[in-house]
């Protein structure tokens, strides 16, 4: 395990990109996103993705100089198509179309076609927090998810993020995938060799795994409870909503037709859309009371719910977004550890393109 600065990764990440051809703007941008990942522990959607992102650029499957716009709206909404651009660079500018609707209307609702993936949903919910805004983000991916009861991959581990803002207190910030795990996690078991926990994973037949290769052997991430006993048909039915949001709203790929993350994956010669879809949403809390007596509320909120008496064995209630905040001020101190594996990687990357790392 190394451990690096947030300025050495910000840069490396920032040059690789300009070097893939991005424009200065989206390089700033997308490693932003990036980073704000490693910074709050989602380690599997930060630079671990970079190589990802530059093989898809390099199957031509993305657009690092996109044209991105609105092609359709009204007041309060909008679809963006995201010209086949970084979904790390197409995300901000629609949640920024969302903000700026809230900001006329009192809510903005942003659908996105013909994106691709873009890094962890809570960067793009958080935007909002400033204006004093509850944001929203959504989106679809790969599909790597059985429905309950299925063996088919038709779902992708679709996270839904929504940020509230407070007054005294930190924001309360849920950002979470409708799978029991993120293929991410996965990811960083099989790099240290870990099995995943029972209900992560099904085999090629359906039957429960604990394998971290479960699903590259053919097998499948499990929705949100595992299994039907412990309600793997609600996690089915939130990411079944954040698909149908995503993407049968804006005109992108849905369901099994998802383009793959992996490079080596080719997209279905049958899409039934364009690229991967993402929706946004940006509330004005002033639109529903007083945005300072809101805040006051949640801060009495947070307050109370910290305050609940806990079970044996627990030091305290946590309220979403505690984790990663904590682990956000500890890692600007401390630095971010990489796994060897991924040191490896971007090692390797950064001599490929003629950039240190």
């Amino acid at each position: 395990m190394n451990t690096f600065s947030y300025e050495q990764l910000y840069k490396f990440t920032h040059d690789m990109l300009l070097k893939i051809g991005c424009p200065e703007v989206h390089a700033q941008i997308g490693a932003d996103v990036l980073l704000s990942a490693d910074m709050r522990g989602v380690d599997s959607h930060g630079v671990a993705r970079l190589s990802g992102y530059v093989r898809l650029w390099e199957k031509g499957r993305i657009n690092t100089n996109p044209n991105i716009k609105i092609v359709h709206e009204t007041p309060s909404t909008a679809v963006v198509d995201g010209d086949k651009g970084l979904g790390l660079v197409v995300a901000p500018y629609a949640m920024n179309v969302a903000i700026e609707k809230a900001s006329k209307a009192g809510t903005g609702w942003v659908s996105v076609k013909n994106s691709n993936h873009y890094g962890i949903a809570g960067y793009h919910s958080m935007m909002a927090l400033e204006h004093d805004m509850i944001g929203i983000s959504l989106t679809n991916a790969s599909p790597l998810v059985s429905p309950t009861f299925s063996k088919e991959r038709l779902l992708g581990t679709n996270p839904i993020s929504v940020a509230i803002p407070a007054d005294q207190e930190p924001p309360f910030v849920a950002d979470m995938a409708t799978t029991t795990a993120a293929n991410g996690k996965l990811e960083i078991l099989q790099r240290k060799g870990q099995d995943a926990p029972e209900g992560w994973v099904q085999d090629k037949d359906g039957n429960s795994t604990t394998s971290s290769n479960g699903v590259k052997d053919g097998g499948a991430l499990l929705p949100l409870g595992g299994d039907r006993e412990h309600g793997s048909h609600k996690g089915y039915a939130l990411g079944s909503i954040v698909d149908i949001f995503s993407a049968v709203l804006s005109g992108a790929n849905y369901g099994p037709w998802v383009p793959p993350f992996v490079a080596f994956l080719e997209p279905d010669p049958n899409p039934v859309g364009e690229g991967i879809g993402h929706f946004f949403g940006a509330m004005r809390v002033d639109a529903f009371r007083p945005a300072g007596e809101f805040k006051s509320h949640m801060d009495n909120w947070i307050k109370r719910f910290r305050s609940a008496e806990t079970t044996p064995g627990n030091e305290k209630v946590l309220i979403p977004g505690d984790p990663e905040r904590e682990l956000e001020e500890y890692r600007k101190t401390n630095g971010i550890p990489l796994l060897d594996p991924v040191v490896k990687d971007l090692s390797e990357l950064g001599q490929r393109f003629g950039v240190k790392f």
